[in-house]
């Protein structure tokens, strides 16, 4: 049976909680008893619409023995994203913790085991149902249900596992349920994964940057999207939580782009998540370098929302924000929600890139990802924009002379400055 943390741990490998993968135990043999052989195939498990956050809800789960032989012993696995939590556990389960971990977010498993034997071609269900707490900051969430014949690992990141303290269930014959199909390609193991959306919103907002400087100079640029919550986010698969469309300034040029934002059109970038999830109170800040190339009256940018759709979030007022540009000796700009087609009438090529490395935490917020396809695999490290073709932006001729006349026969001299632009 699985350790609890006073024991050694064995290992499991898993390829995430929500996803459909085989467990793997280190030595362990199904436990079959002598004469053919069991196998195991849950029962549907119906998706959890509407759940409300601080309500518990059950979860029905019932499998059949499709083999020739009775098992010994089965284990039922629960493992639950953050926005749901077990409440007290039987006995004869142990709970453990996942960290979020290779593009996975964080996870509750529960283990029960059951020692009794399972008759080939018999329904059974726990005789009480595993019950959920669904918790304030629920919304799109996962359940994943095992059954198996072998003993169970742990995962590699998992914490020490701790017993319940609830008594003790059993498994119960179901002689009125239509028993499941045959096995498929694992007969010792099953799973579901199950959707659990609960009737909870979540507020995204992005800010946008006040920028100023003189023609010639390399500004930064920092702008940010935010998860004001209440709810945390997880999409599918790789998809980025959402998109954030930057447009520069006009008369500007990008000579330093962000590691996971892509240029979409000259002077605008579309920038993702760094993973699939954003908790909530989480953010991503995307950062630039621009170069001023010449003072455009009123010149401004604009930050907004794009993307996948946003059915939990109704306030639209924070979806968009201003980036000004306030030209030293060459008029102000002006603040407002608008905007302009960034980078148009600005100098430079293409060349240059920075890189920047992903958080693999859950929602920390200094990392970002983004491009036609994100969350932390599905877009490589790339800045390709309006760079400068030097690569720097460090130092920009400014073509203007002065003749003087001098006295007693002296020719003109001409006197050429250069300025160097200063980083911020």
């Amino acid at each position: 049976m699985l350790q609890s943390s006073s024991g050694p741990r064995p290992i499991r490998q898993t390829a995430g909680a929500v996803g459909a993968v085989a467990l793997i135990a280190l030595g362990a043999a199904p436990a079959v008893a002598d004469g053919g052989s069991a196998a195991v195939r849950l029962g549907a498990v119906a998706p959890m619409d509407g759940v409300k956050p601080g309500s518990s809800v059950d979860v029905p789960v019932t499998f059949t023995n499709t083999g020739t032989a009775a098992a010994d012993k089965v284990w039922l696995s629960y493992t639950v994203t953050r926005g749901l939590s077990h409440t007290e556990l039987p006995s004869n389960c142990l709970r453990y913790e996942v960290p979020a971990y290779d593009e996975e977010p964080s996870r509750s498993e529960a283990v029960c085991e059951f020692d009794q034997t399972v008759k080939p071609g018999t329904v059974y269900a726990p005789e009480k149902a595993l019950t959920l707490k669904v918790l304030d900051h629920a919304l799109y969430d996962r359940l994943r249900v095992v059954v198996e014949t072998t003993e169970p690992g742990l995962d590699d990141n998992a914490s020490e596992p701790v017993r319940g303290t609830a008594p003790a269930v059993e498994l119960v014959e179901r002689p009125d349920a239509t028993p499941a199909g045959p096995s498929g390609d694992h007969p010792d193991w099953d799973d579901a994964n199950v959707k659990v959306t609960a009737d909870n919103t979540a507020d995204f907002k992005v800010t946008g940057d006040r920028l100023k400087g003189g023609v010639g100079d390399t500004v930064g640029l920092k702008v940010k999207f935010t998860n004001a919550g209440p709810g945390w986010v997880l999409r599918d698969g790789t998809v980025s939580v959402t998109k954030v469309r930057i447009k520069m300034p006009a008369g500007t040029t990008v000579t330093k782009g962000h590691g996971y934002c892509d240029k979409v059109t000259p002077g605008t970038y579309e920038c993702g998540t760094s993973e699939s999830w954003e908790n909530e109170g989480g953010s991503e800040t995307y950062t630039f370098k621009l170069r001023i190339d010449k003072a455009v009256p009123g010149t401004k940018g604009s930050v907004a929302l794009a993307g996948e759709p946003r059915p939990f979030d109704g306030n639209t007022a924070d979806d968009t924000a201003a980036i000004t540009l306030a030209v030293a000796g060459g008029g102000g700009s002006t603040g407002g929600s608008g905007s302009t087609t960034g980078g148009s009438g600005s100098t430079g090529g293409s060349g240059g890139s920075s890189t920047s490395t992903p958080s693999a935490g859950a929602g920390s917020g200094d990392g970002s990802s983004g491009g036609d396809s994100t969350g932390g695999t599905s877009n490589s490290p790339s800045a390709e924009g309006d760079l400068a073709s030097t690569g720097s932006g460090s130092t920009l001729p400014l073509a203007g002379a002065a003749a003087a006349a001098v006295a007693a026969g002296a020719g003109a001299v001409l006197v050429a400055r250069r300025r160097r632009a200063a980083r911020p």
